[in-house]
């Protein structure tokens, strides 16, 4: 392994690491309000956590890993395109955890809280769903650092991610004063696109 590959190893472990510890630190210090419409414990919600662990733990056991199916040769491009994905996806992510406030619960919980107000500033003013994009940007941007064809995985991601996120969004058409409207101006996970 050359130097540059353990360096964006390096970056990823520490962007991987970031992204797990602010997300544990903001759940542990957010209020704590009863919620209005509790999902319950389906086994759809079972299987979201158990991918969740299952691809956190993935990624960082792919980083002590040589290249499992590598893209390229030489693996600069994809090394490159990566870290920007990768870097991109993060802070989306950031930004829109913290934008979010009190208003997040993890996605297996499947919550909606009784003082759940509507967020539409900042990046939730371009697209509904920023913390979903940007964990995918960051997938796709990973498995690119990494030269790997496991970039085709973050497909099937994609696809669950799609179907939550309309679940989601039926809730909070029922439950979120202007969340309908909010629907109507902005786009689900890409600006002006999708």
């Amino acid at each position: 392994m050359t130097a540059s590959e353990i360096l964006v190893r390096v970056y990823l472990f520490a962007g991987l690491a970031a992204h797990k510890v602010l997300w544990e630190l903001l759940k542990r210090n957010r209020q704590q309000s009863t919620p209005q419409q509790p999902r319950g414990n389906t086994p759809f919600l079972q299987i979201v956590k158990a991918g969740k662990i299952a691809v956190t733990l993935g990624l960082f056991v792919q980083l002590f890993l040589p290249e499992i199916l590598p893209i390229a040769g030489n693996a600069l491009i994809p090394r490159a395109v990566g870290a920007i994905l990768f870097g991109l996806g993060l802070l989306i992510a950031i930004l829109a955890r913290l934008e979010l406030g009190n208003n997040w619960s993890d996605i297996e919980a499947g919550l909606v809280k009784q003082d759940h107000r509507l967020v539409n500033g900042g990046v939730y003013r371009y697209i509904r769903h920023p913390i979903y994009t940007g964990d995918l940007v960051m997938l796709l941007g990973f498995e690119f650092c990494l030269n790997s064809w496991l970039v085709v995985v973050v497909v099937i991601i994609a696809i669950l991610t799609i179907y939550k996120a309309v679940r989601e969004e039926n809730v909070l058409a029922e439950t979120v004063t202007g969340y309908e409207a909010y629907r109507a101006q902005t786009k689900r996970f890409i600006p002006f696109v999708i």
